[in-house]
C-alpha cells in the first residue's frame, strides 16, 4: 500500500477521469503514475548541513591564515629537502621513493586548506604519512596546531601522543645522516609537536575567555535591561497608586454631590448651594493635587507629597460634608510612626471613597485603635446601600474594577500589616487593617 494518500475515487488500471482545466475540453486524462517515493532528510540534519555550508565559508582573515599556513608548512619541506653542507648529494638518476616523498609533502600541505572542516582526519592522517614521509613533519604540525583550536582538548592530547609514536617510527625508519642518537632526535621532534599543540590549545583558550567575556556582557546587558523594566514598572505602579489614593477621594465627593444635584432638582436653595461649594472646593483640590504629583513627576528627583495621620480629621470633614453621617473615633495614644500613619490615611481614605460610590447616603464608622507594642487597628464600616431613588442609577451600577483594594492590600503587605475586607450581616461593608507599631 502507498503510504500517500489518494484523492477522489480509486482508479482501476485502464480507468480515465477528467481533470481540472482539461475536461472543460473533453480531454480524458489517464491514470496518473503512482507517487515515487521521496526520502526526506530530516529538518535537524537539514540545518546541521546547512550550518556546515555557511560555517566553513572562508573570509578574508581566513584565506589570509590559510595562506601562511600552507606556505609555512611548504617551507618546513623545502628546508627538510635541501642538502646541506657534509650530507651525501642525491644520485644523479631522481630515487623513486625522495620523488614519492616530495609529492606526499606537497599534497600533505594542500590537505591543509581542509584542515578547518575536517580538522580529527587531516591531523591523524598526516601523523602517519609523517613516520614515513619525513618532509610532511611541516604540513603535520600546521594540523596539529588547527586540530587542538578547534577541537575539545582531549582530542588534541591523543593525537598529539600518536604524533609521538610517529616521530619516533620515524626516526627508526630514517636515522639521521649526521649520525644524531635516537632519543636526541625523537626529543627534538617531540619539542616541535608538543610546542605546535601548546601553541593550539592556548589559543583555544583565549576564544574561549573572549566568548565567556563577551556572553557575560550579553547577560549583563540583559539584566541591566530588565532590572531598569522592572524599576520603571514598579515606578508606574506607584504613580498609579498615588494618583488613585489621592484622585479617587476627591472625585467621589464630585460623583456624590453632583448625584444629588441632579435628583433632587427641587433642594432648598441652600442645600444647593452648598453642594455647588463642596463641587468647587473638591475640584479645585484635586486639580491641586494633581499639580502635586506631575510637578514631582516632572522633577529630576523628588518624593510624591505623604498624608499623616494629623490629616485624618480633615479627611472625614469631608466625607460627612457629603450628607451621609461618618463617625470618627480615636482610640490610640502616643504619636503614631510616620509609614503606619500614611498607611492608615490611605486605609481610611479607600473606605470612605467605597463607602460613597457603591453605598451612597449609609452611615459610616471610622476607628482607630491601638499603642506601642500592640500595633494600629482601622477599621471603616458603611451600611447598606440605600434603594435607588428616581431615575439614578443604583449604586451597584457603578461599581469599580476594585483596583483600590489590590493596591490597598499591596500597601499593607509592604508594611507588614494584615488586611481584611468583605461584607457584614446586614449588607453593609467592613474593611479592616492591623500595622505594627513599633516603639
Amino acid at each position: 500500500m502507498s503510504p500517500f494518500p489518494r484523492r477522489g475515487r480509486s482508479l482501476r488500471h485502464g480507468d480515465t477521469t477528467k481533470v481540472g482545466s482539461r475536461a472543460a475540453f473533453g480531454i480524458e486524462s489517464p491514470r496518473p503514475s503512482p507517487p515515487r517515493r521521496v526520502r526526506c532528510l530530516d529538518s535537524e540534519a537539514m540545518n546541521d548541513t546547512t550550518s556546515s555550508r555557511q560555517r566553513y565559508r572562508r573570509g578574508a582573515r581566513d584565506w589570509v591564515v590559510d595562506s601562511l599556513m600552507f606556505l609555512t608548512a611548504l617551507g618546513f619541506g623545502f628546508l627538510g629537502a635541501m642538502t646541506l653542507p657534509g650530507e651525501p648529494a642525491p644520485p644523479s638518476p631522481p630515487d623513486p621513493f625522495r620523488v614519492a616523498e616530495q609529492l606526499t609533502a606537497l599534497a600533505a600541505c594542500t590537505a591543509l586548506w581542509w584542515r578547518r572542516r575536517w580538522p580529527v582526519q587531516i591531523a591523524v592522517a598526516l601523523v602517519a604519512v609523517s613516520a614515513f614521509f619525513p618532509l610532511a613533519g611541516g604540513a603535520m604540525l600546521v594540523a596539529l596546531f588547527s586540530l587542538c583550536v578547534h577541537r575539545p582538548p582531549k582530542v588534541g592530547l591523543a593525537v598529539l601522543a600518536l604524533s609521538f609514536l610517529s616521530s619516533y617510527i620515524g626516526a627508526l625508519v630514517h636515522p639521521d645522516p649526521y649520525d644524531t642518537p635516537l632519543v636526541t632526535a625523537f626529543l627534538l621532534s617531540a619539542v616541535f609537536q608538543g610546542a605546535a599543540a601548546g601553541w593550539g590549545l592556548s589559543v583555544q583558550h583565549r576564544r574561549e575567555l573572549f566568548d565567556s567575556l563577551r556572553e557575560r556582557a550579553v547577560h549583563a546587558e540583559a539584566e541591566a535591561r530588565l532590572r531598569a523594566e522592572r524599576a520603571q514598572h514598579r515606578v508606574r505602579e506607584s504613580i498609579a497608586r498615588e494618583i488613585h489614593d489621592v484622585l479617587g477621594h476627591r472625585l467621589s465627593l464630585l460623583s456624590v454631590h453632583a448625584g444629588a444635584l441632579e435628583y433632587r432638582p427641587d433642594a432648598p436653595p441652600e442645600e444647593i448651594a452648598r453642594s455647588a461649594g463642596v463641587i468647587r472646593e473638591s475640584a479645585h483640590q484635586a486639580l491641586q493635587d494633581l499639580r502635586e504629583v506631575i510637578g514631582v513627576l516632572r522633577a529630576p528627583v523628588g518624593e510624591l507629597p505623604q498624608p499623616t495621620m494629623a490629616d485624618l480629621d480633615q479627611l472625614v470633614s469631608e466625607a460627612g460634608n457629603t450628607g451621609a453621617g461618618v463617625e470618627f473615633v480615636e482610640e490610640y495614644s502616643g504619636e503614631v510612626p510616620e509609614r503606619t500613619g500614611r498607611t492608615a490615611y490611605r486605609i481610611v481614605q479607600e473606605g470612605l471613597t467605597n463607602a460613597r460610590k457603591h453605598a451612597p447616603g449609609s452611615d459610616t464608622r471610622v476607628r482607630v485603635s491601638g499603642g506601642v507594642g500592640e500595633g494600629l487597628t482601622v477599621e471603616v464600616v458603611n451600611g447598606a446601600p440605600a434603594p435607588p431613588t428616581g431615575s439614578g442609577p443604583a449604586p451597584s451600577e457603578r461599581t469599580g474594577a476594585g483596583q483600590g483594594l489590590v493596591g490597598l492590600a499591596e500597601r499593607v503587605s509592604l508594611a507588614s500589616g494584615r488586611l481584611e475586607h468583605g461584607r457584614t450581616d446586614d449588607g453593609g461593608w467592613r474593611l479592616s487593617a492591623w500595622l505594627p507599631w513599633s516603639a
